[in-house]
C-alpha cells in the first residue's frame, strides 16, 4: 500500500528509523512522512519495542554512546509511542500465535493494526501480516 495519507497515519517500524538514521534508501520517504506529521498534516506512531531495538543495535553496531543518543534522538520525533496494554499484548500474542514473526515484529504489527496505521518498514517478514503497510527499498535493492 502507498500514499500519503490513511485513517490514522503510520507506524514506523524500527527498519524505517534505522534507514533515516543511516540515511539509507527510503530515507527521504520516511523524513517525508515525519515531515508531515510535524506540520500535523498526518500522525506517526511506533511501538515500545521499536525504542529498545534502535539502542540495542546501535549500540552493538558502534558503541553504547551512539545507542543511547540514537535512542534519544527517536524519543524527540514527532511519533506518539504506542506502549504495553492489555488490548496490545493479545493482538500481538494473536499475531505471534498465527503468523512466522519474530516476537518484536508481532508486537509492532499489533501496534499498526491497533492504530489503523500503515506500517512502514523494510522488513520481509511483515509480508504475510494482514495490515496495510508500505515497503521501504531493501537494502542494495533487493
Amino acid at each position: 500500500m502507498s500514499g500519503l495519507h490513511s485513517v490514522n497515519g503510520w507506524l514506523l517500524d524500527t527498519s524505517a528509523l534505522l534507514t533515516l538514521r543511516d540515511d539509507e534508501p527510503g530515507a527521504d520517504r520516511v523524513a517525508e512522512i515525519l515531515g508531515l506529521a510535524l506540520q500535523g498534516e498526518t500522525t506517526c506512531h511506533a511501538c515500545f519495542i521499536t525504542l529498545m531495538e534502535v539502542l540495542y543495535r546501535v549500540w552493538k553496531d558502534e558503541d553504547e554512546k551512539a545507542g543511547r543518543l540514537a535512542y534519544e534522538q527517536c524519543l524527540s520525533l514527532p511519533i506518539t509511542w504506542q506502549h504495553e496494554t492489555p488490548e496490545l499484548l493479545i493482538a500481538a500474542a494473536e499475531l505471534k500465535a498465527t503468523y512466522r514473526i519474530s516476537l518484536a515484529d508481532a508486537w509492532i504489527a499489533a501496534a499498526a493494526r491497533l492504530n489503523d496505521a500503515v506500517l512502514l518498514h523494510k522488513d520481509p517478514e511483515f509480508a504475510m501480516v494482514p495490515v496495510a503497510q508500505e515497503v521501504l527499498p531493501y537494502k542494495g535493492g533487493q
